[in-house]
């Protein structure tokens, strides 16, 4: 991440609040911590933030009533809303409501600090950097897939997953995570679409390979790391 990254969470869970604020200050970012909505509203009234992480079970103003509030007087600020699970209706409000993207606890504080980086570009206008394994490149931007400089046609659905594997070289993406990122929460996914998705995948890439784990998930694994195998 970026240095100059000022981030502002509002979480009342002590032990979470504690260890994201520990983790990113370790990544050199500037990051303020408060427990509430109110103190939340205060705060991005009075201070500059990059990116507002939000929890939605909050005292005093819910996690929900902050966004309204700071979506109705025109304040854009990058809301990345951090939630259970279980919370799938409040997500779907979050989203209606102006939050730009989630995570479902627990999560994992890398995919967390890559949400940051993408929300932090998008809202300040930086291109999203290249993906790039071997002579396998994926744009971002463009939305292309290329092998040696030739183009690979893939689905959306094929795109998001590659997309995710290749920002997460070398970390094992589970079926359930992948499937949080490439489908919306009101859709219908049958049980095998993941494997379905990878099997095309692994058909148009040849032989770029992406591992299966078993009983875990997917992996691309890091070029450096391939060669040792």
């Amino acid at each position: 991440m970026s240095v100059d990254m000022n981030l502002l969470l509002v979480e009342d869970d002590e032990m979470l609040g504690d260890g994201i604020k520990t983790v990113m200050e370790r990544r050199g970012m500037s990051i303020d911590w408060v427990r509430d909505g109110l103190s939340a509203m205060k705060s991005v009234k009075s201070v500059h933030y990059d990116v507002l992480l939000l929890d939605l079970n909050i005292p005093w103003l819910s996690g929900l009533e902050v966004l309204a509030r700071l979506r109705s007087e025109g304040n854009q600020i990058p809301v990345l809303v951090l939630t259970a699970r279980s919370e799938v209706v409040d997500r779907v409000k979050a989203l209606d409501g102006g939050a730009d993207d989630y995570v479902v606890k627990p999560f994992d504080i890398d995919e967390l600090c890559a949400r940051i980086r993408a929300l932090h570009r998008r809202h300040s206008g930086q291109e999203p950097e290249m993906l790039r394994h071997g002579d396998l490149v994926l744009d971002p931007s463009a939305h292309t897939v290329t092998i040696q400089n030739s183009a690979i046609s893939l689905s959306a659905k094929e795109f998001d997953i590659l997309h995710s594997l290749m920002e997460n070289m070398g970390r094992v993406m589970s079926r359930r995570k992948l499937s949080e990122k490439v489908y919306c929460l009101e859709d219908d996914v049958e049980s095998n679409a993941i494997e379905v998705h990878i099997h095309h995948l692994r058909k148009k890439l040849g032989d770029h390979p992406i591992r299966t784990v078993r009983g875990v998930g997917y992996v691309i694994e890091k070029p450096g790391l391939l060669a040792k195998r």
